[in-house]
This record gives structure tokens, C-alpha cells and sequence, in this order.
């Protein structure tokens, strides 16, 4: 029965204490791996063993392990999230590889997102940006009053595709630039498509902007690499409405 089945895997992972120390891979061997193992039970796994043996474990984040916190933050072989399409590292499955396979696991690659320990990075860079302006100010009531709104549904259903963005830092860690252009825009669009977002529009997309420079993100140059890295699928479609934004803002 393919329960029976185990696999045993060679991983090359990114070790590194702390911020300002030289990290380096190192390999350990997956052993008693089966096709129902999640990714990170695989890593759960590989750490028993490393304990057992008297070795400090891989450290790395996670929480919901359900796709929808973006903690799992983690670049495998080459890709943010594993490169399986609209899934986060805690949703990908062993049975997308085989026994024998060699595994490369890194953490984000961006310098607005520092390396804490191992696979663990610091994404409060991307709380800098909301702190910014990812939101509203004026009092917009409860459920009632917001019903009492009428909206288009062609926009409500924009401002919840740009709504689906979870925070996890894969756009940024895909990106050539590590621009957070996808993010940002998303937070942005989420609120300008809306009637309670629009009285500070101008403001939001100025100051979100900004903190994004100063957090030390690139640009957008139009690889599209966050897109497809993206564990939510947010379009670029976004980047275009955060850049019209900001240009009717500066007028």
C-alpha cells in the first residue's frame, strides 16, 4: 500500500545564528518520509532527529500551517513557497517529490528582510508600510451601516482580490529588486476602490510609498516574478492602479 511508502531525502539548509554572522548551507538526511508529510513535517521530522542526536534544530516560522498567515516564509529550491501554483510552503506536500530527491531551503532574499536565525527573517518591514497608511481612519460603523453602503459588485470583488494578499514577503523575495511594489499595491487598491477608503486616498498612497523606500525596497521593473511567486495569485493589475494613485495624488 502506497501508506507503506517512505522516501528518503537530501536537504541543503541554510543555517545562520544571527543577523550579522556568515551563514551556510549544510545537508541532513530525511529519512521515513511518506507522500502525506506537509513540507513542514518534514522539517518537524528532521529536527526530532537532529535532537535526538544532540543537534540544535532548524529554526524556522510558521503558524497557521493552513496557507493563510504567510509565516512559513521560506525559498525552496530557488523558489519563494516551493514554486507549486497558489501555495504556501505550509500547504506544499511531499508527494510533490520523489525518494532520492535533493532539496535546497533558504530564507527570503531581500535586504528589507534581515535573517533572525536560519529560515526565520524579520518581514516587520512590511508592518512599517501599513503602519504607514494600510488604513482607515474615519469611523465606518458595524455590519449595518456598512451594509447601508452600496457598492458596486465588479468593485467589491477587485477590493477583495487585492484583500486576499496575506503579508508573506514572497513578491519581495522573488523580485530581482526585492520590490514590495505587489504588496503595497495591494493594500493600497484594497481601500482606493472602496467609498471609506477614498476620503484619504492621497495621503495613504504617499505615505505608503514612502515607507516603502525607506524600509529599502526596489522598484518595479516588470519581471512579474512577484505574481507568480505569490501564494494568493494577486495580479499586477494591482502595481498599475498603486502607480495611477500615486500620480493623481502628487496633482
Amino acid at each position: 500500500m502506497s501508506d507503506h511508502k517512505t522516501m528518503t531525502l537530501t536537504l541543503n539548509v541554510w543555517r545562520q545564528k544571527g543577523p550579522k554572522d556568515p551563514g551556510k548551507f549544510e545537508t541532513y538526511t530525511a529519512k521515513n518520509i511518506t507522500e502525506h508529510h506537509s513540507f513542514l513535517e518534514m522539517i518537524d521530522v528532521v529536527n526530532e532527529d537532529l535532537i535526538k542526536s544532540g543537534k540544535e534544530p532548524i529554526v524556522f516560522d510558521h503558524d497557521c500551517r493552513e496557507g493563510i498567515c504567510g509565516m512559513c516564509s521560506q525559498v525552496v529550491n530557488g523558489v519563494p513557497h516551493g514554486g507549486q501554483e497558489r501555495t504556501t510552503v505550509c500547504q506544499l506536500h511531499m508527494r510533490k517529490f520523489k525518494d532520492g530527491d535533493t532539496i535546497f531551503i533558504e530564507p527570503w532574499r531581500a535586504t528589507a528582510f534581515p535573517i533572525i536565525k536560519d529560515l526565520v527573517v524579520d518581514r516587520s518591514a512590511y508592518d512599517t508600510i501599513i503602519q504607514a497608511g494600510g488604513y482607515t481612519s474615519c469611523h465606518t460603523g458595524g455590519v449595518p451601516d456598512g451594509n447601508a453602503v452600496l457598492i458596486p459588485k465588479p468593485e467589491a470583488d477587485y477590493a477583495m482580490d487585492a484583500a486576499e494578499c496575506i503579508g508573506c514577503g514572497a513578491c519581495a523575495a522573488a523580485c530581482p529588486n526585492s520590490s514590495a511594489m505587489l504588496f503595497t499595491s495591494a493594500k493600497v487598491a484594497q481601500m482606493a476602490a472602496l467609498p471609506q477608503g477614498k476620503a484619504e486616498a492621497g495621503v495613504r498612497v504617499k505615505a505608503m510609498v514612502e515607507a516603502m523606500q525607506e524600509c529599502g525596497f526596489g522598484n518595479c521593473s516588470n519581471h512579474y516574478e512577484c505574481q507568480a511567486a505569490c501564494p494568493k495569485g494577486i495580479n499586477v493589475k494591482f502595481i498599475a492602479k498603486l502607480n495611477r494613485e500615486y500620480l493623481k495624488a502628487q496633482f
